[in-house]
Parts: C-alpha cells; sequence; structure tokens
C-alpha cells in the first residue's frame, strides 16, 4: 500500500468548510472512478503542532505508484464538473508539502533495489 499525505495550509479569505466540501467532492469522484483506494481529511487540533505541519492534513490510500499516475493522469481527462471541483478546491489553498510513504517492512524490499 502506498500512502501520498499533504499537509495544506488554506489562503487567508478561504473559507475551511468550503475547502472540506470541495476536498469531499474531488476524492469521493477520485474514489469512484477507481483512482484512489482511500482518503481522509483531517483539521490540526487546538493549533498544536511543530513547525512546518499545515494546519489541515489529507491522507490518500493507493494500492502502488501505478494508481498514484492513474489519479494524476484523471485530472487532464475528467469532465467539466471534476475539473471544476478540483480548481475549487485547489484555488482555496496557499502552502502544501507532499510526502509519499509505504508500508515498512514491505514484501518488495525497496532498500535492496538500487538504481546506479
Amino acid at each position: 500500500m502506498t500512502s501520498y499525505h499533504c499537509m495544506i495550509d488554506l489562503k487567508p479569505n478561504a473559507n475551511a468548510l468550503a475547502f472540506a466540501h470541495a476536498v469531499d467532492h474531488w476524492f469521493t469522484e477520485l474514489q469512484r472512478a477507481g483512482k484512489v483506494e482511500a482518503w481522509k481529511l483531517q483539521r490540526r487540533k487546538l493549533h498544536l503542532a511543530g513547525t512546518g505541519f499545515g494546519d489541515f492534513l489529507l491522507s490518500v490510500e493507493l494500492r502502488d505508484l501505478a494508481q498514484l499516475d492513474l489519479a494524476f493522469g484523471h485530472l487532464g481527462a475528467a469532465g467539466d464538473a471534476a475539473s471544476r471541483a478540483y480548481e475549487q478546491m485547489h484555488g482555496m489553498i496557499e502552502r502544501f508539502e507532499v510526502g509519499l510513504y509505504r508500508d515498512f517492512p514491505d514484501p518488495v524490499q525497496a532498500e535492496r533495489l538500487a538504481l546506479i
């Protein structure tokens, strides 16, 4: 399983509930289309977080990197409604940091594989 994590800060004028609704619309569409396995949006509680942590944490579960590629490709092939949902969500974001994680240890043992 591959996990895509995104720490997000919204623009000062963005409405947090409108952002959550836009995220729900976009990622539910991706999940229905089989481009992601699951997703979750969380908000920092009581402003407790270290420097560099965003106000929101978006976690997206994927089978593998091939499914991640399908998810990224979906935006280009999406219809007008899906593209509007993405633009609405993305337009509220001021700053984001992403990370890609995998279960560990995993059966592939990627640490042993290296490109030279």
